[in-house]
């Protein structure tokens, strides 16, 4: 019987052959093939979702958070917006065979740097098994084969979200090995094939910070990371009041179990008074635990005691920490302190405070009047994202098809030798 490592190569090595050939597909064909990936996807709704409610219900059964069940539910919309997803990816531009530049140096040489395929993407996430669906869609796009291993918690949707959309792909001309997923969940599986550097490429975790933490730490493969989202909004002394409350409601309470969710509100103190007590009461109405510091729970005693832990966490769930900060230098600071480099948001009409903000705040995406929320792949007409990453080589932020590429140097001589 073949053991886990056995088998783990076999698929590297699958992959690797088929990058090659995947690397060489024209961009209609690639097309071609995302299409009928996302027709298949709207065809087999009703299939995807019995077999998601099967990973859901056994979840509830054990306990996960309700943070993580939203991530693994699938619905007859999200599967929609999946399928939409791959659409969105085969109309945008291919970026392989794109010229980078091209120069002609003193040597009399001539250069051109062009954009290829990275090769082969071993993706590990938990949870979200759109992240199935949108790691294939990109890689392809962007020719590379791609290894998805994703949690125990969605074995069953995830393995009938391969099923439907290999079938459509190999029949609209895939090569074989292009997108395969490791039936095993054993996390021995993860340990073998962070270290297959001579047949992968990258790779790319998404989930909880100490799966991220042991696979950098194991890994021979380059690493990029989809790390956590520690994310803040502030709201100056110049914020339009009304702007303010319907950004501050909406990056906390639209989805909270994400990554681009608020987890602190800063508040400037010379606006809190007339603000935080109305901000409190649509937070409350909303679900929302909020904590605050000293100046919050003067101005609103209602609140929880906010603790020092509470800046550095990442509830992922219906949790607001809040602070009253003196100026605009203390949310810098605060933010620059305590955030992950995820997504960070100012409200303001002062031109001058924005502009501050957005050079000195440390982060992959910032906004100006504008939701963290916002901060995702689709949102930014990316199609899908493979992830967000808050390191900064060799991608930052969302990772779209651009990002799951590398270049090569095509140069030509007339038998120009070095002297």
């Amino acid at each position: 019987m073949e053991d886990i490592k056995q088998s783990v190569v076999r698929q590297a090595m699958a992959a690797k052959t088929a990058s090659r050939k995947l690397a060489l597909l024209s961009t209609e064909q690639k097309n071609a093939i995302l299409l009928a990936m996302a027709d298949a996807l709207d065809a087999q709704k009703e299939n995807i979702i019995f077999h998601n409610e099967i990973d859901v219900d056994a979840a509830k059964e054990t306990g996960l958070a309700a943070a993580l069940i939203d991530r693994l539910t699938l619905t007859e919309r999200r599967i929609s917006e999946m399928a939409q997803g791959l659409r969105a990816v085969a109309a945008q531009a291919d970026p392989i065979g794109g010229i980078v530049e091209d120069w002609t140096p003193p040597s009399g040489i001539h250069i051109t740097q062009v954009r290829v395929p990275l090769g082969v993407i071993a993706m590990i996430y938990e949870s979200r098994p759109n992240v199935t669906v949108d790691a294939a869609g990109l890689c392809l796009k962007a020719g590379n084969a791609v290894i998805l291993r994703g949690g125990s918690e969605a074995i069953n949707s995830n393995h009938m979200l391969i099923k439907i959309i290999t079938v459509a792909a190999a029949a609209a001309g895939l090569p074989d090995g292009a997108i395969q997923f490791m039936e095993t969940t054993d996390r021995q599986a993860v340990a073998e094939i962070i270290k297959l550097d001579q047949l992968i490429d990258l790779v790319i975790p998404r989930g909880g910070e100490e799966m991220i933490r042991d696979i950098r730490q194991n890994a021979t493969v380059p690493v990029l990371a989809h790390g956590k989202g520690l994310c803040h909004t502030y709201i100056d002394k110049a914020a339009d009041a009304a702007m303010a409350k319907k950004i501050a409601v909406n990056a906390k309470c639209q989805r909270p179990g994400v990554c681009n969710a608020m987890e602190t509100l800063l508040v400037h103190a010379d606006i809190a008074p007339r603000l935080l007590p109305e901000l409190f009461d649509l937070y409350v109405q909303a679900g929302v635990e909020v904590r605050g510091d000293k100046s919050a729970r003067a101005i609103v005693p209602a609140m929880k005691e906010a603790t020092e832990v509470d800046w550095s966490t990442e509830y992922l769930e219906l949790i607001l920490s809040i602070k009253i900060v003196a100026s605009l230098d203390d949310a810098i600071h605060h933010i620059n302190r305590h955030g992950s480099g995820h997504s960070e948001a100012i409200i303001t009409g002062d031109s001058e405070a924005a502009r501050r903000f957005l050079s000195e705040v440390d982060a992959a995406a910032i906004f100006h009047n504008a939701s963290t929320r916002m901060h995702d792949g689709s949102v930014f007409g990316l199609g899908a994202e493979i992830g967000i990453s808050t390191q900064k080589l060799h991608a930052r932020g969302t990772m779209g098809v651009k990002e799951l590429t590398t270049t090569k140097y095509l140069v030509y001589g007339t038998g120009n030798i070095r002297e």
